[in-house]
């Protein structure tokens, strides 16, 4: 029998003959491993998925002309590629014009309904968004003042920006509510708007960008050097509270995941000293016997780092499992798997174990033999 195997079989009897007390230790270890397994699962996921959450309550990135007229098509597009595509929810340009209906001025909007629908998903509609042509979105208040309902027509009128009066059918197709500015609008297609309006450049782009404040930060400056003309703003009160949020909860991933690996260690540490006091007379024997104390300390050692590796793997697959409840029940949608998690759970585990082993090897180094082949 060589050396090597002499010793794993040693560390295996160690393990098998204390079972109880090591189960006790692997346990630990393996709580421990899925919670750090799961919460950084998590961690790393928490910005992706509150992204995707706050994308709920509107843009975070808006384009507006820099010299204070309309911002043309060929500017909105030069910013536009500016902006990682797949980071972009929605890109919704909108005009603005003020038109008549029975008399009384409202505000009409046009807008690409379909991007809208992507930039604003917390607007309610009572009824159905347009699809056809001549199909517009109006405001509860608007509704509320000319007693429309979805279905109803109602002809709108007014003067194009070249001073040519208007006047064009329209079929309401749905009712908005939003608690906000956009109940006093009256939303079209782009196309629909260019009919009465004529064509003309765009007030605002509103962006609904699936990215950290930082890179929001850094899309503007790209913008800003490479799309001539265009002035890109930061929706700072979402884009402020998004960052809060998640660094608040990223730090409490970070304390709760700190907090139950010092438990751990106490846990392996607690157990390793009490199988050092059960073996004292077997560490005795050896030492008298000759062992160095590197043999008595590789060996606990080699079972403390075996819990570890045990444990680990144990964690990295309850961590998956444990991320996955806290991302359905918490944010609505599963979390991915992070397979670079997996190794360096285990060794994380591996580390924890074997840190919290040393004093309880050091403990078993300072057996006197002598003492305790006396019985003492």
């Amino acid at each position: 029998m060589t050396k090597k195997s002499m010793y794993f079989k040693m560390i295996a009897s160690a393990l098998i003959r204390r079972r109880s007390g090591m189960l006790v230790a692997l346990l630990a270890v393996a709580i421990g491993a899925t919670v750090l397994s799961g919460l950084v699962t998590v961690y790393f996921d928490i910005p992706s998925q509150m992204r995707q959450e706050f994308r709920a309550y509107g843009a975070n990135f808006i384009l507006v002309s820099a010299n204070g007229e309309a911002l043309g098509a060929a500017e909105a597009e030069a910013a536009v590629a500016c902006m990682p595509a797949s980071e972009i929810i929605g890109i919704a340009p909108y005009r603005y014009e003020t038109v008549k209906i029975n008399e009384q001025p409202f505000m009409a909007a046009g807008t690409d309904l379909a991007e809208a629908k992507k930039t604003s998903p917390y607007w309610f509609v009572s009824g159905e968004w347009p699809e056809a042509d001549g199909s517009v979105l109006i405001g509860q208040e608007v509704a509320d003042v000319i007693r429309l309902l979805p279905g109803s027509a109602f002809t709108m009128t007014g003067t194009d920006p070249q001073g040519e009066a208007f006047s064009r059918d329209f079929r309401v197709s749905g009712i908005v509510q939003t608690g906000g500015t956009e109940e006093a609008f009256i939303f079209m297609s782009l196309a629909d708007f260019a009919s009465v309006m004529g064509d003309g450049g765009f007030d605002v782009v509103e962006c609904s960008i699936s990215a950290p404040q930082a890179e929001l930060e850094a899309i503007a400056a790209r913008v800003t050097e490479r799309a001539a003309g265009v002035a890109p703003r930061l929706v700072t009160r979402v884009t402020r509270s998004e960052g809060a949020v998640l660094t608040k909860l990223q730090a409490l991933v970070f304390l709760v995941t700190a907090v139950v690996l010092l438990l751990t260690m106490i846990c392996v540490a607690t157990t390793m000293m009490a199988v050092v006091a059960e073996r004292r007379g077997e560490i005795g024997l050896k030492k008298a016997l000759g062992a160095p104390d590197g043999s008595i300390i590789a060996e606990f050692l080699g079972e403390g780092l075996f819990l570890g590796c045990m444990g680990g793997i144990l964690g990295v697959l309850f961590g998956f499992g444990f991320a996955q409840i806290i991302g359905v029940n918490v944010f609505g949608r599963a979390v991915h798997f992070q397979a670079a998690l997996a190794p360096a759970t285990v060794v994380a585990s591996i580390l924890v174990t074997g840190l919290a082993c040393l004093i309880p090897v050091r403990s078993a180094t300072e057996v006197d033999p002598a003492v305790v082949l006396r019985g003492e």
